[in-house]
C-alpha cells in the first residue's frame, strides 16, 4: 500500500451508522423504506465487525425486528411491508447476532421458508414466485441459523440439484439455469453449497481463475467482465475465494487500498468507489472484505454467512 493510503476510519464509521435513523427529513430515508430491515442488518453487522457492538441499542433493534414479522412467521422490509425471504433472512441474522433467536418461533419461520421451495428445488422469494439463486441462498442460510437445515423443512437434494444446474461453462453461476455468471450469484451458489457441505460440485480452479480476473488495475473488483469496480464485490468475490482457499489469487494490498480510498473520512461510511457518496450497504461489504483480507483490529467474518465467526460458533455451526 502507498504511504498516502488512509487507515480505516473506525470512529467515523460508527458515528455514521449511529445517525442513519436520524435522517428522517431526507428523501433517501423514505425512498429506502422497503430496505429498512436489510439496512439494520448491514449496520449492525458492520459494528460487530468493527468490535463495537454496543454502539446500537440491542433491545430497540430486537423490538423493531419483531414489529416487522407477519402472522405466517415471515418478515417484511419494514413495518407494514409484505413478507419476503430476503427480509426474513436479515431478521434471522440480526436476531442470531444479538442472541435473540428465542424471541421467534423457529418452526414457524422454517415452515414459511419450506413453503417457498419449488418442485425443481429452487426457491421463490415470496408468494409471487420469482425464482433466483439469491433466494436459494437465503433459504439455506436462514434454515441453517435456525438449526432446521433438514427434512421436513427443505429437500436438500433438490436444492443442490437446482444450484448445480445454474453452473456455467466458465465455472460461475447465474440467477437461474442458463443465466450469465455474476459474482453476486456466484456467492449465493457457492455460499449455499458450502453451508450444505457440497463444495465438491464446484470447479474450484476454473471458478477461482474467473473470480481472480475480476480485479482491475486500480485494485478494485467487478462483478463480471467489462464492468466497473465496486466495493461490494470485495465481499461477493473474496468470500468465494476464501471458501475455496484461493483468496491469495488476488492482490491483497491493492484491494485494501481501493476499499480504504472509498471511505468518507469526514462523514463516515464507505462508497461503491472512491469519490462517490457512502451508504450502509457498501460500508458493510467493504468492512467485511477487509476482515477477510486480515486487516487489523476487525472481528473475523464467516465467508458463508457474512456474520462474525464468533456468532456462528455460538450457534454451534461447524466452520467451513
Amino acid at each position: 500500500m502507498s504511504k498516502s493510503t488512509p487507515i480505516l476510519a473506525t470512529a467515523k464509521h460508527i458515528a455514521y451508522i449511529q445517525q442513519l435513523d436520524n435522517q428522517k427529513d431526507s428523501f433517501e430515508y423514505w425512498a429506502g423504506e422497503h430496505l429498512r430491515l436489510n439496512g439494520v442488518y448491514w449496520g449492525l453487522t458492520s459494528l460487530h465487525l468493527l468490535k463495537h457492538p454496543e454502539a446500537l441499542d440491542s433491545a430497540q433493534i430486537i423490538n423493531y425486528v419483531l414489529s416487522c414479522q407477519h402472522a405466517n412467521g415471515a418478515f417484511g422490509g419494514h413495518v407494514g411491508h409484505d413478507p419476503h425471504l430476503l427480509y426474513t433472512l436479515s431478521a434471522v441474522q440480526i436476531l442470531a447476532t444479538l442472541d435473540a433467536l428465542d424471541r421467534i418461533d423457529g418452526d414457524q419461520v422454517a415452515n414459511y421458508v419450506k413453503s417457498l421451495q419449488q418442485p425443481d428445488g429452487s426457491f421463490s422469494g415470496d408468494e409471487f414466485n420469482e425464482i433466483d439463486t439469491r433466494f436459494s441462498y437465503c433459504a439455506v442460510n436462514c434454515l441453517s441459523l435456525l438449526n432446521r437445515l433438514k427434512e421436513p423443512y427443505i429437500d436438500i437434494d433438490a436444492a443442490v440439484d437446482f444450484l448445480h444446474a445454474c453452473k456455467n461453462f466458465d465455472g460461475g453461476y447465474g440467477s437461474v439455469p442458463g443465466a450469465e455468471s455474476h459474482s453476486g450469484q456466484i456467492f449465493c451458489c457457492v455460499g449455499a453449497l458450502a453451508i450444505l457441505g457440497r463444495l465438491e460440485l464446484i470447479e474450484t480452479d476454473r471458478l477461482g481463475w474467473w473470480l481472480a480476473e475480476r480485479q482491475l488495475k486500480n485494485g478494485g473488483l467487478n462483478g463480471r467482465p467489462e464492468k466497473l469496480e465496486d466495493v461490494c464485490y470485495s465481499w461477493w468475490v473474496l468470500s468465494c475465494l476464501s471458501i475455496m482457499d484461493r483468496i491469495h489469487w488476488i492482490n491483497r494490498d491493492m484491494l485494501v487500498e481501493f476499499i480504504l480510498n472509498a471511505q468518507d473520512t469526514d462523514g463516515g461510511g464507505i462508497a461503491d468507489r472512491p469519490g462517490d457518496v457512502s451508504d450502509v450497504f457498501h460500508t458493510l461489504f467493504g468492512i467485511a472484505g477487509l476482515s477477510l483480507l486480515g486487516y487489523p483490529d476487525l472481528e473475523a467474518v464467516d465467508p458463508r454467512y457474512c456474520m462474525p465467526v464468533k456468532v456462528i460458533k455460538r450457534l454451534g455451526i461447524a466452520s467451513k
